[in-house]
């Protein structure tokens, strides 16, 4: 089983619409947040990545399916998995979880860019621990 990262999620006012119900496009913002904080914690900050590596990740694909809504002031967490990793390239499915409910799941593809934004082999170190989170 694939090693899994949790992100959560609180709901306010500003992610809703009128209904009460969060916006459509925000769940791309957590799922954002939710795979900035797990590299941080793998130890490849975006930042540091930029900085030191000059890369960076883009979205190549996102295939997302609303399955629930999410209301105000609920508290969700983006559940993250990567599912293949490739030389300059990686894909992670994210679930947006309501306690046992699942409310959407999003399979991301990111490609590695670097600053002429062409695609670029990951770092070694972490092509490697993506890997291994994948294997788990």
């Amino acid at each position: 089983m694939s090693e899994r990262h949790s992100f959560p999620v609180r709901i306010y006012y500003e992610d809703t619409d009128a209904a009460g119900i969060v916006y459509y496009a925000n769940y791309l913002r957590y799922a954002e947040r939710a795979r900035t904080e797990w590299l941080r914690e793998l130890g490849h900050a975006h930042r540091a990545m930029t900085d030191v590596d000059g890369l960076a990740f883009a979205v190549r694909r996102c295939l997302i399916d609303y399955l629930k809504p999410a209301m105000l002031d609920d508290l969700l967490s983006v559940e993250s998995v990567v599912t293949h990793v490739k030389a300059a390239s990686l894909d992670v499915i994210q679930d947006v979880m309501r306690g046992s409910d699942l409310l959407a799941r999003l399979e991301i593809r990111l490609a590695c860019l670097d600053n002429r934004l062409k695609p670029a082999r990951m770092p070694d170190p972490l092509r490697n621990r993506l890997t291994e989170a994948m294997r788990g």
